[in-house]
């Protein structure tokens, strides 16, 4: 395997692509919330958590170096 100078690779941006996915999926799950304002289960609890979960992923996405 050839040294890149590049700081991601390829298995990098795949996880950052799923990670994006996650963030996307929470705002989705928010705005889906019936009640008036997003005052439900869905916007005050799950869809937050699904968000912050992406975000988290992003983190190990970034941080995420092959070991050999």
């Amino acid at each position: 395997m050839k040294d890149s100078k590049l700081p991601f690779t390829k298995k990098n941006y795949q996880l950052m692509l799923t990670g994006i996915a996650i963030i996307v999926i929470g705002f989705v799950l928010i705005g889906m919330d019936r009640q008036p304002h997003g005052f439900g289960i869905m916007g005050l609890t799950i869809g937050p958590l699904v968000v912050l979960l992406g975000f988290l992923f992003q983190f190990y996405a970034i941080f995420y170096k092959k070991t050999s």
